[in-house]
């Protein structure tokens, strides 16, 4: 995964991210296979379609989407949230 969305988007969902995704990536997914506390009213960035190009990043008016690598300790299970939304 390229890219994650994390635990600022939670209730925001601004979608400045979407308008500016050359591959459109990024969706509202219903997650329904989540478990019930992993449910979140976010947004999620699709693994497989993101092209790590970087352009939601710096448009995020909440700070909410990292590199994968870079996603801060205190969020790192919304790396697996975020793949989990697309299984």
């Amino acid at each position: 995964m390229a890219y994650i969305i994390a635990e600022p988007c939670v209730d925001v969902m601004d979608r400045a991210c979407v308008e500016v995704c050359p591959v459109d990536c990024i969706y509202e997914a219903d997650a329904t296979n989540l478990a019930e506390g992993d449910r979140k009213p976010m947004l999620y960035i699709h693994p497989e379609e993101c092209i790590d190009c970087g352009a939601c990043e710096p448009e995020c008016p909440v700070e909410a989407i990292f590199a994968e690598e870079d996603t801060p300790d205190e969020w790192k299970e919304y790396i697996e949230i975020n793949a989990k939304a697309f299984e």
